[in-house]
């Protein structure tokens, strides 16, 4: 009974998910992705929990796996992020 409720709940996030990000404006979608990005930090915390707290090998190699594609996210929603900021910085470079 627990996974069909899990699976509903994850259908259902899907959904709302999509419905969400196609309401967006284009000019909106990246910076808000990118702090959506930002805040996959908490997926890294559990990477780290995941990768020190496991008892077998392979659950190792997963973690650490995790922990690489966690870090890959994080650093890319830092990064979109410092360019779309770039794009509004004043390129007279005087002053406001």
């Amino acid at each position: 009974m627990e996974i069909v409720f899990l699976t509903f709940i994850l259908v259902l996030s899907i959904f709302l998910g999509f419905e969400l990000i196609s309401k967006v404006p284009a000019t909106l979608h990246t910076p808000l992705m990118s702090g959506a990005n930002a805040i996959s930090g908490i997926t890294l915390a559990g990477a780290f929990l995941t990768a020190g707290m496991v008892g077998s090998e392979i659950g190792a190699w997963l973690g650490a796996a995790a922990v690489t594609f966690a870090t890959i996210n994080v650093v890319g929603g830092y990064l979109v992020t410092d360019r779309m900021l770039g794009m509004f910085k004043s390129k007279s470079g005087g002053g406001k």
